[in-house]
């Protein structure tokens, strides 16, 4: 029997340092804490499967059958001033097209566990989004939790559909799950109002005016998704939308709840190790980039002294020192009116500077030649001392005073 002995190809890692290495771990941390939160967001009925093959749920219109639903947005929004989105908001009007509105949700909580989550967790969407609008405008934003709680391109549940995106900072469907607003100790008295409308919601009340929507927004800022969406009702603050064609229509709100709520505590602490892992390795990355701009700075000192520039070549001298010698300067030289005005601002005269101290502000050492230390120049005359009026000299008589009278 032949034996043939196979050779494995070797495989070298790349090298890098130590701490390049802790960044790319600390980066593949961040990976999988954001998956894994997503996946408990989502739970186990996560539209991503459907999105990414299709649908085909029972009484959907044949147009939509197999398509891949709309995905959500993330949270962008135009630069622009409150009183200028006031402005744009209002320029698009209210669509005219039917409104019909959405069926009666009933809560089927697969334990009184969930049941009490799916309140808890409507109720923060309520009083976190809506909690000093009146009664209606809290109705409004409840019928937007459970019309996407029906609709495939949104989790099935309550409390996936509230806290969706919350590890990405850009990515959550309520601002109030990633702006720090949870951490803030409602009142009790609002919380109590948004309790009791989140459990009428989900006992089939229905808020009539939105019909299917499921995007809203204040009227202060202008959302970069609000131009692709059929402006469907304004409440309040807040203007509601729904998606354009057969998926904002009825029949494409066929998703089944689930039954089952995700633990929102669980999905907290996800969300907050995610965040404090992305800080961790801002601040390796940070580190590492001052490290790199030391390590250039460094390169281009040694360059300097060695006479060549970053990629080898010789530097060209742009000054000489007072020794004649060559000088690499690493920045241009005043202008010569600029130089005038700071000398004669730190002197008394232009003139009288030294030509060391205009050779440092200019390069240029062609100033007049300043006599040595302990010799009269032959321009100078000896000054005559001045006398003063009233002062007379020794031996003088007071008459013969200047100034005497």
């Amino acid at each position: 029997m032949l034996t043939t002995a196979l050779r494995l190809p070797s495989v070298r890692l790349p090298s890098m340092d130590l701490r390049k290495w802790m960044a790319s771990l600390v980066l593949a941390a961040i990976l999988g804490l954001n998956i894994l939160a997503g996946l408990t967001v989502l739970g186990p009925g996560a539209p991503a499967g459907r999105a990414a093959a299709g649908i085909s749920a029972p009484g959907l219109p044949a147009a939509l059958r197999g398509q891949a639903p709309p995905a959500p947005e993330p949270l962008r929004f135009q630069q622009v001033a409150p009183q200028d989105a006031v402005a744009i908001n209002a320029a698009v009007p209210v669509s005219t097209l039917p409104n019909p509105a959405a069926r009666p949700f009933t809560l089927a909580a697969s334990s009184p566990i969930d049941r009490e989550r799916a309140i808890a967790c409507l109720t923060s969407a309520i009083y976190y989004e809506a909690a000093t609008e009146p009664l209606d405008g809290q109705r409004a934003v409840a019928q937007v939790v459970l019309n996407r709680v029906r609709h495939p391109a949104y989790p099935n549940s309550v409390c996936g559909v509230v806290y969706q995106g919350m590890e990405r900072r850009t990515g959550c469907q309520f601002t109030f799950t990633c702006d720090g607003s949870l951490a803030r100790t409602p009142m009790a008295s609002y919380w109590s109002r948004a309790r009791t409308v989140a459990e009428a919601a989900l006992a089939g009340s229905v808020y009539k005016p939105v019909g299917w929507a499921t995007h809203y927004h204040t009227n202060w800022v202008v959302p970069y998704w609000s131009s692709s969406l059929v402006k469907a009702a304004i409440v309040g603050t807040h203007i509601f939308y729904r998606w354009t064609g057969g998926w904002g229509t009825g029949p494409a709100f066929r998703n089944r709840y689930a039954g089952v709520e995700p633990d929102v505590n669980r999905l907290r602490i996800d969300a907050a190790a995610a965040a404090a892992a992305a800080s961790a390795m801002a601040a390796a990355n940070a580190a590492l980039l001052a490290e790199q701009a030391l390590t250039d700075a460094v390169t281009d000192e040694q360059g300097a002294a060695a006479g060549v520039d970053a990629d080898g070549k010789p530097l060209t001298p742009t000054s000489v020192d007072s020794f004649q010698r060559a000088v690499l300067r690493r920045y241009e030289p005043a202008k010569a009116e600029g130089v005038a005005s700071v000398l004669a601002t730190q002197t008394r005269s232009g003139e009288a500077v030294a030509t060391s101290h205009r050779w440092a502000l200019t390069g240029d050492s062609s100033a007049r030649k300043e006599a040595p230390f302990g010799t009269k120049s032959e321009a100078s005359k000896p000054v005559p001392p001045k006398e003063l009026e009233g002062v007379r000299k020794v031996g003088e008589s007071p008459a013969a005073a200047p100034g005497a009278k």
